[in-house]
């Protein structure tokens, strides 16, 4: 039996996400304690995240508890996680991921076609905007931050006619009752990550790595370390319009990779198999700037938004 102290943000996902771990760390016979530390990205609430350009503005905080050992280990949405995370820092575990897609809400409207002209659509992702744009370029994309449940109270309330959020959290938090449509990934692909946890610790600490080990799910692992390689290859953080998506099949790994400008006029893709989730991740990168990949953010990055969420 051991003493673990979990770090996470405070909203309402974040902690359904850090209780979700202590009951399986409990179910091990551990004792478990959960520290709530906001981050950057809680306190800035009024900015499109896309213009806030913050290196892991979801993330710092906590790994600054970590590094103090304040906590032992730290839950995140791996979307969160930079792709090169800070020294001292490690990804113990990927937990098995839920549904990766994005999903499409409405009260009145069945799905993204048949939305009306010019529909007022809520969503503070790039990579959400760029797609939708492609498809109906048409709609009216308006920044929407917030928890799930205020996303959801201000489609209620008719500030919007749909919103895209990710699937996951929906499902996580029982939420489920204004998804009209799950968002092929062919349609949309998901973010680098989407719909995985990611358990972070201390770089050596071996103690906890050996007690958390059992939560790494093999298949996510792959996958997710194929979609951030890809990610990682292509200069970008979690609010850059990149998206990435890969299954397992047959001991092999199939990847797509996206890349778009905000306003929907550029999108680029690009899907390959390989047997190596990092190079293939990295082959695909490489072959989307080659495609035109790097102007594209270029002109992302000179026009104000996030900048990569690098070191």
């Amino acid at each position: 039996m051991a003493l673990l102290r979990i770090g996470s943000r405070g909203s309402q996902l974040a902690l359904w996400q850090a209780h979700h771990i202590s009951d399986l760390l409990r179910a091990q016979g551990h004792i478990v304690e959960l520290e709530i530390i906001k981050t950057t990205g809680d306190k800035i609430t009024d900015v499109a995240l896309a213009k806030v350009g913050t290196k892991g503005m979801f993330t710092k905080e906590i790994e600054e508890a970590l590094l103090e050992k304040r906590v032992d280990l730290a839950v995140h949405s791996l979307k969160d996680l930079p792709t090169e995370l800070a020294g001292g820092f490690e990804i113990a575990a990927i937990t098995t991921r839920e549904d990766p897609r994005d999903a499409f809400c409405s009260v009145k409207f069945a799905n993204i076609e048949a939305l009306p002209q010019g529909a007022n659509v809520g969503t503070s992702s790039l990579r959400r905007q760029a797609q939708l744009m492609a498809l109906r370029p048409d709609l009216k994309i308006h920044p929407l931050r917030g928890n799930v449940d205020t996303r959801l109270r201000k489609l209620e309330s008719g500030d919007y006619d749909a919103i895209i959020l990710a699937a996951a959290g929906l499902n996580r938090l029982d939420k489920t009752h204004l998804v009209r449509q799950v968002i092929p990934p062919e349609v949309m692909t998901p973010a680098a990550g989407q719909g995985a946890l990611g358990i972070e610790i201390r770089s050596g600490d071996r103690a906890t790595r050996a007690l958390v080990g059992f939560l790494d799910d093999a298949a996510a692992r792959a996958t997710t370390t194929c979609e951030r390689a890809l990610l990682n290859k292509l200069g970008g953080g979690c609010q850059v319009p990149i998206g990435a998506f890969a299954e397992t099949a047959g001991g092999r790994i199939r990847l797509n990779g996206l890349v778009a400008h905000p306003d929907g006029t550029k999108v680029l893709r690009e899907t390959r198999e390989g047997d190596d989730p990092v190079r293939l991740g990295e082959e695909v990168g490489e072959t989307l700037l080659h495609l035109g990949g790097d102007v594209i953010l270029e002109e992302v990055y000179g026009e104000g938004f996030a900048l990569p969420q690098q070191p």
